[in-house]
Order: structure tokens, then C-alpha cells, then sequence
């Protein structure tokens, strides 16, 4: 469930009303799972925002090519965005500009967008992040001629754009989960002050912003000397908490008391706190309510930390930390790297997640996690118990999660946990005899 915020009134002017942006998910989204496979890339998280909350601030028409399994999904909660083959898109017309969803998501990147969409090249060009296309600027390609495209269709498109004239620019991308977490720390301050300058906060105490029924419980210590806090909307921050900035705390999310929040800490909406968090995104809906420490970590939503969980984002020798992905080893050139967990995965109490650890999607964790996390397992490797979790039983708990937090199950929530099960499978695979099926 994506349900971005509300667009803010922008400042940023001079966009047409009648220009159409497409955002496009290349082949490279499956080098960001876990973190994609329950989310387009456009709606990931870094520094507060991610890529369709800012586009929305140019008031510009959105349309948006996403992975099949995740279409009907993104009709319901991506408003005001259309998808590619939308009969209401005229047949004839073109986008002005196609812009890879994985653009890291910053102020910086959305002036860039705004710019290319007023003063870029009228012909046909491509803008590149390394040997990878961030953009294509005027595309020749019809609203009818990409209705029918498959997947494979798209790379296909891609590879004739990527002979056109470079025009150069800056439109970063996130190529691995690892990338996100670099980004939240390198754009969460740029995005925090523009938050600020929306003029949908009050500033409370120095570098302290808070919206309308935001709650501050007796005895919270701020720290901005190193960036704001930004407190959304009906969040609350329970008594005795440190706040060190830059963070952003969404909207009715909860901080604990007794918590430690510091040091560039993005938490989405509807989120439960508590303990210490330090670096680390949280997607919406999910908890780490108890004692135990976050860092430099990226959580997916509906995830749920027992109490006492605990990751390591540093390695005893002080080294970088090198990711295992599933197309191998990925040199991320970070000392500080915690781990990366996929929606609706959970700890038991007292789990310890080893440095750089990556976990797939609906799977529960207990005691010591020294290895990578396929999606759908019971891993308790410690007690020599591995095991995989068949769809039926993550549906059944996600009815009870959506209920406490009253919210409705739909036929797509349910869908999207069997569509999710099939395509991760070779990630169980490659576990082989270990999973006992």
C-alpha cells in the first residue's frame, strides 16, 4: 500500500500544464530487490520523499510504465498518476520528457527535471548516469506505440534511444539497495529545507518544524546543529527522546519514549519507534517499537522488529562493506552499512542481523541472521531450522496487520503476496537443500 502524501504548491514555475512526464522502470529494477518487489522504483524512499511525491510539485501530467504485477496496485494508490495503455492518454501525442524511475529522489533532481522540461533540447537526446540512461528528453515513442509494450519490448526501446545525442546533466540513480541508504544521507537535508519552505510546519524551538497536530512530549533533547527535524502531521514523540537532525518523522508516526533518532532518519507515515535509530529509512506501517538498534539500514513497510533486535552496520575490522547481491559481490565503498529488509518480513525478540545483511520480502527471522534472507522463509538457521512460508499463511497475516491498523485487505494486497512468491522463487532456489519444502 503506497498512498505517497499530498503534492505541496510549489514554487518551482514556469512548466506546462499540457507536457507529459513517463516515468519507466528499466531492467535494472531487479537489481534494487528486495526493496522493488512490492514497490515501483518511483516510490522509494530517500531523504523523506521519493520520485512521484516530488513530480508532483511541477503540476505536471504523470504517466508511469510499472511491472505488470504491480499495475493494479499503483491505480489505487498512486493518485493523480495514469499508467502507460490508460485509454484516456491521446494516441497520437508524446511525452516531453521519460525519466528512469530509480532518479534519486532530491530537490536537485527535481530543478534538473524542471529545467530539461523548460530549457532542455527540443531533438530527441538521452541524458546518462554512468552506462545506464537516467533520461530520454523529447522521445519519439506515441502513446499507442507503448500501450502494447512487454517488458522485454521496453529494453528493446532503450537500446535505440541509447544511440541518440548525449546531452549531459545530472539525474543520479540508485543501482542497488545499498544506494538507497547512500542517498538518504546525501539528499535528506536539501529535501528537509524544502519541506520547511512549504510553510506547512511552525518552528517550534531552533531547527525544530512541526505541522499541525504534531505532539512533543516533557524532557525531548533536539539536536540541530547538524540538521533539521521535521515533525509531520499528528506524529507524537513520547517524553525523554533524543532528536539529533537532520530527520523527518511522517505523518501520525510514533516515536517512544526513552528513543534516539539521530543523524539523517527518514521515518514514513504511520510508523512505530522506539529504541535507537540511526541512518535508516522506514517505510510506512512499519514497527521497531522496542529497544534495540537501527543503523544505516533500509526497512521496507509492513515490517515488525521484536524486541531486542538489533543490526551491526560496522565491520569489527573497520573495513567498506561489501553487499552479496544475487549477480554477486558489489563493492559499496560505505564503512557504515546495516542491512536491508523487504516489506512485510519480521524479527523475533532478541534477533542480531550481521553487517550488510540483505532480507527478501515475508519472511520471519529468529536469533542470529549470519547470511542473506531469501524471501518467503522461516529462518532460524541458528536452531537449524529453515523453512519456506507458502503465500496462504503471509495472507492470513496480513489481514490481521491491516486490522489493527484499520486497514482494508484488498483483492491487490493479496494478489500482490502470490504475484511477489512466484517471482521470487529463485531466490529459494539458490538456498538448494538448506529450505526444507
Amino acid at each position: 500500500m503506497l498512498l505517497p502524501l499530498p503534492p505541496y504548491k510549489s514554487k518551482l514555475q514556469g512548466c506546462s500544464t499540457t507536457v507529459s512526464i513517463l516515468l519507466f522502470e528499466d531492467s535494472a529494477v531487479a537489481q534494487l530487490t528486495p526493496i522493488t518487489s512490492a514497490r515501483p522504483a518511483f516510490c522509494i524512499t530517500a531523504g523523506s520523499f521519493h520520485l512521484l511525491d516530488l513530480l508532483s510539485a511541477l503540476e505536471e501530467p504523470l504517466v508511469a510504465q510499472v511491472r505488470p504485477f504491480l499495475r493494479a496496485l499503483c491505480e489505487l494508490d498512486c493518485r493523480g498518476l495514469r499508467l502507460v495503455g490508460d485509454v484516456s492518454l491521446p494516441a497520437d501525442e508524446r511525452p516531453r520528457l521519460a525519466l528512469n524511475a530509480r532518479i534519486v529522489p532530491s530537490v536537485s533532481t527535481l530543478k534538473t527535471i524542471q529545467s530539461l522540461l523548460v530549457s532542455g533540447p527540443k531533438q530527441p537526446s538521452v541524458v546518462w548516469h554512468g552506462e545506464q540512461i537516467a533520461a530520454v528528453i523529447a522521445p519519439t515513442w506515441a502513446w499507442s506505440e507503448l500501450a502494447d509494450k512487454s517488458n522485454s519490448d521496453w529494453a528493446s526501446l532503450l537500446q535505440v534511444a541509447a544511440t541518440l545525442p548525449r546531452f549531459d546533466c545530472s539525474l543520479p540513480l540508485m543501482s542497488f539497495p545499498h544506494d538507497v541508504i547512500a542517498a538518504n544521507m546525501q539528499v535528506i537535508a536539501e529535501n528537509l529545507q524544502y519541506r520547511i519552505e512549504s510553510g506547512r510546519y511552525e518552528q517550534q524551538a531552533d531547527g525544530v518544524f512541526v505541522a499541525a497536530g504534531a505532539k512533543l512530549g516533557q524532557y525531548v533533547l533536539t539536536e540541530t546543529d547538524t540538521g533539521p527535524i521535521v515533525i509531520d502531521e499528528g506524529a507524537s514523540v513520547g517524553p525523554y527522546t533524543l532528536l539529533r537532525g537532520p530527520i523527518y518523522i511522517g505523518p501520525k508516526a510514533r516515536i517512544l519514549e526513552h528513543a534516539a533518532i539521530k543523524d539523517a532518519v527518514s521515518l514514513g507515515h504511520t510508523t512505530k519507534i522506539g529504541g535507537e535509530v540511526e541512518a535508516a529509512v522506514v517505510e510506512p506501517y512499519s514497527n521497531k517499537q522496542h529497544h534495540g538498534f537501527l543503523g544505516h539500514s533500509y526497512l521496507g513497510s509492513w515490517i515488525n522488529l521484536g524486541a531486542g533486535t538489533c543490526n551491526s552496520d560496522l565491520k569489527n575490522t573497520y573495513g567498506t562493506v561489501n553487499m552479496e547481491y544475487p549477480g554477486g559481490k558489489a563493492a559499496t565503498g560505505m564503512q557504515f552499512l546495516g542491512c536491508v529488509m523487504g516489506d512485510y518480513s519480521k524479527t523475533a525478540i532478541n534477533t542480531g542481523i550481521f553487517t550488510g545483511k540483505v532480507i527478501g520480502v515475508c519472511s520471519m527471522m529468529y536469533g542470529f541472521v549470519t547470511s542473506n534472507v531469501p524471501s518467503y522463509v522461516n529462518y532460524a538457521r541458528l536452531f537449524g531450522q529453515m523453512a519456506t512460508l507458502p503465500p496462504e499463511v503471509m495472507i492470513a497475516t496480513q489481514q490481521r496487520m491491516f486490522s489493527r491498523r484499520k486497514v482494508e485487505q484488498r483483492p491487490c494486497d493479496m494478489q500482490l503476496l502470490h504475484d511477489m512468491y512466484r517471482h521470487t522463487q529463485p531466490e529459494r532456489d539458490r538456498f538448494g537443500d538448506e529450505l526444507a519444502f
